[in-house]
């Protein structure tokens, strides 16, 4: 298939991000909402890996279905932490043997259960090394551009951590956000540091306000007061804030695109509607 570094360098690229189905009906709903997508031709897309492996065998199968089947460029995700080497590098050689050349190299979040093995490695530069001696992949890194949640608030030290590791990566895919600066300001800092590999912006359209705020305190996102005000308005009626959502969105989007990023990543929570709107309003 096709590496998402040559997919980058080709640009702009527009991609979606799915996490796998745990039921029968949450895999028909994946199918179809991929099967809606399709048509939008994407770049490419990436399924995303539970704490500890947890949906190691799930996500592997949803990503090499895609890509076989579905006939999409996709990429892996893959955390370290709570795994032994011998279990990245089998996990690796499965999906060199099937075809995929892309994996989103993670560290993953500690087991909460103190009584579990934290694994053999701890940080994703240290995933790195390892996935460079399995295979020529294509390796992408998570960004925060609102610092790590790990950081500290320690906003040099996060920022040389993520420059060293996108020096080690092809590119990175942002947590996302809801504003443009902080995107904008992590860019000049990475540059700053003599970073130019591409960090591609990721994109979540809110379609349920709390659920989202939610999220964002888990990523470390800031969900703007001002944000939040609009949404409070039209609490009481669901249609409105999707739409509203779908809005804030688009025009996050064209923001960006103006700016000239490397192209757009969306979270699409395995639905396709909030993403088919924005494309539509932008032109795509």
């Amino acid at each position: 298939m096709t590496k998402i570094s040559d997919l980058l360098a080709a640009g702009p690229t527009y991609s979606f991000e799915f996490f796998p189905p745990k039921t029968d009906e949450a895999a028909r709903e994946l199918e179809k909402t991929v099967s809606e997508l399709q048509p939008l031709e994407p770049s490419f897309v990436s399924v995303t890996y539970g704490a500890g492996g947890s949906t190691r065998d799930r996500t592997r199968d949803v990503v090499t279905h895609i890509q076989q089947d579905a006939g999409i460029t996709a990429m892996a995700h893959l955390t370290c932490i709570a795994h032994t080497r011998q279990q990245l590098v089998s996990l690796l050689e499965e999906y060199r043997a099937a075809g995929i050349e892309n994996i989103l190299a993670l560290a993953g979040d500690p087991p909460a259960d103190p009584t579990v093995d934290p694994g053999d490695l701890r940080y994703a530069s240290e995933l790195i090394g390892l996935i460079k001696g399995v295979g020529n992949f294509a390796i992408g890194v998570a960004a925060h551009p609102e610092l790590h949640p790990r950081s500290g608030g320690d906003r040099v030290a996060d920022r040389d951590y993520l420059a060293a590791k996108l020096g080690q990566a092809d590119f990175a895919i942002t947590q996302f956000f809801f504003e443009p600066e902080p995107y904008f300001r992590m860019l000049d800092e990475l540059a700053d540091r003599g970073s130019d590999k591409p960090v591609l912006p990721g994109i979540m359209p809110v379609t349920n306000a709390g659920q989202v705020k939610r999220f964002a305190e888990l990523a470390g996102a800031e969900f703007p007061p001002v944000l939040a005000e609009r949404f409070a308005a039209v609490a009481d009626d669901p249609a409105a804030v999707r739409a509203l959502g779908v809005d804030i969105a688009t025009d996050l989007c064209a923001e960006l695109l103006d700016y000239g990023v490397p192209g757009l990543h969306f979270y699409t929570l395995n639905r396709s509607t909030a993403s088919r709107e924005i494309y539509a309003n932008l032109g795509l």
